[in-house]
């Protein structure tokens, strides 16, 4: 791709002054990248182009385009942040910043075990990168995308290097980001080079059932869109084919055996409401049996990642086993691009909060994570101790949803602890914690909590936090608040202590 080629995709989106500030990006990196090569043999201006076009075909706003044009000129060339911040504004300058401070973090790392991450000072740099602004990550999957596309032309230690990094650290990014289609492009592509040979052989695997599947789920497929607009609904029908990545995951926790993975290919029916959504369930439950086990309500409990979507797997009359996805167009949109789709930064910047860098607060409900990492972050960044327990990072674990009796939705790391829910609902609350309740029945302090449980706190203003509870929280924000509030416990026993032992002596005397 040219930059002819970027402006004209760009076009569509982007107002004229927007447009020639993105072109004087494209010259300013050309001329910076002017003597430099991919390992491809391309000029390097072609990938600073390919990763701006990406992020234009995921609805970034154009300082992140830009930035995208400009990510790598201030680690590989003679190019500074002032020479940006006074071309193109602070903003993209800020973005450009913290795009270089997560490659050299990443540069930094000898191996997997401190990217994961547990290096103090890449860690900062990291947490510092995303507390400034979250875009930084999605321009770095973006780069990150690209470089795996061409991973064919570095030596093979490190393609597997560059590939497990990958799967294991920007797939799971994108992954809380909410961009499923850019985790599975990220995952395809670093399993092709982890392991060739049941990549293939998966691949292949996939071809054949497909080729027995597919002509029976068309007959499906036109049935189910006859009796759709028999009921005036306006619904458009798509196959989904599982990713080669996600069958690998899947056979691991069936035993190798495929006939059990009843969702290979699946159905997708996007509608127009959510309302929408159920009239499509109903109506597909009154044609084929439901299997009651598999009927997910991810729209009334969305995923930790905000996905939202109904699933159902029927059994046709002729005993074909079939599943579908219903969602509206905005859920479908969300589930393909994520928190890309959802942000609008054009909308937010002469507002107050974004001049702030307080921009979080317009997340949806399930990016509450990033506002984590920025509490350590705004630390980091003011210098203030942090311990090593603070390091420890979230948001490459599995989620879950709990709930609070009041229906209000809480985001926590999988095997979550009943006091790690309390100090997320708040800290106030938590340190007066008596017992809990789950589903209406009484819950130990050191059993975890399961997706979709109701949580119900029993406080008692005599109760405090103890030492013991530090056995009974997993959560980096748990921990914190803890440990907070047993160092001030402590400053008043002491304080205590002494008062009583001067109240004692003039007693005496």
């Amino acid at each position: 791709m040219n930059k002819g080629e970027l402006i004209d995709h760009a076009r569509p989106y982007y107002d004229e002054y927007q447009l020639s500030r993105l072109e004087q990006a494209v010259d300013f990196s050309t001329l910076a990248h002017i003597n430099q090569k991919r390992a491809s043999g391309e000029p390097y201006i072609t990938h600073p182009i390919t990763v701006s076009d990406t992020l234009i075909s995921w609805g970034m706003d154009i300082d992140s385009v830009i930035a995208g044009v400009l990510h790598d000129t201030v680690e590989d060339t003679n190019a500074s942040l002032e020479q940006i911040s006074e071309k193109f504004g602070p903003d993209v300058a800020q973005l450009v910043d913290g795009v270089t401070k997560v490659s050299q973090a990443r540069s930094d790392m000898k191996d997997m075990q401190d990217y994961l991450p547990k290096t103090k000072d890449n860690l900062s740099k990291l947490l510092i990168a995303v507390g400034q602004d979250v875009r930084v990550i999605i321009i770095k999957l973006a780069d990150r995308l690209h470089n795996l596309s061409t991973l064919q032309y570095l030596p093979i230690e490190k393609q597997i290097k560059n590939a497990r990094e990958s799967l294991e650290v920007f797939s799971p990014m994108a992954d809380r980001l909410g961009m499923g289609h850019v985790r599975m492009q990220i995952e395809e592509l670093a399993f092709s080079y982890l392991d060739p040979i049941e990549f293939n052989r998966l691949k292949i695997l996939i071809k054949k059932r497909l080729g027995k599947s597919t002509r029976k789920l068309g007959k499906i497929r036109a049935e189910v869109d006859i009796a759709l607009k028999e009921q005036k609904l306006n619904v458009e029908i798509n196959g989904r084919v599982k990713s080669i990545y996600s069958l690998h995951k899947k056979l691991a926790k069936v035993n190798g055996n495929i006939d059990d993975i009843y969702d290979l290919m699946a159905l997708r029916i996007v509608v127009e409401t959510k309302e929408d959504c159920y009239r499509v369930l109903g109506i597909l439950h009154s044609l084929y049996k439901p299997m009651i086990s598999r009927i997910k309500d991810y729209i009334a409990t969305p995923k930790p990642n905000g996905y939202q979507s109904l699933h159902t797997t029927v059994i046709t009359p002729n005993e074909q086993i079939v599943e579908f996805q219903i969602r509206t167009k905005k859920m479908h949109e969300y589930g393909e691009r994520g928190l890309a789709a959802s942000f609008h930064y054009h909308e937010q910047k002469s507002s107050k909060n974004y001049t702030e860098k307080k921009n979080v607060s317009s997340l949806p409900d399930s990016m509450s994570w990033i506002t984590q990492l920025q509490e350590v972050a705004l630390k980091l960044k003011n210098e203030e101790s942090i311990t090593s327990d603070q390091f420890n990072i979230d948001i490459f674990k599995d989620r879950i949803f709990v709930h609070s009796p009041k229906g209000d939705i809480y985001d926590l790391p999988e095997n979550a602890l009943p006091l790690d829910f309390a100090y997320l609902v708040h800290s106030d609350i938590a340190k007066h914690a008596y017992s809990f309740k789950v589903n209406s029945r009484i819950h130990p302090f050191d059993k975890p909590l399961k997706n979709g449980d109701i949580i119900e706190i029993v406080t008692n203003k005599l109760s405090r936090p103890k030492y013991a509870w530090r056995q009974l929280v997993t959560t980096t924000h748990a921990r914190n608040r803890l440990n907070s509030q047993l160092r001030q416990s402590n400053v008043v026993d002491l304080i205590t202590g002494a008062a009583n032992i001067i109240r004692r002596k003039k007693v005496k005397k």
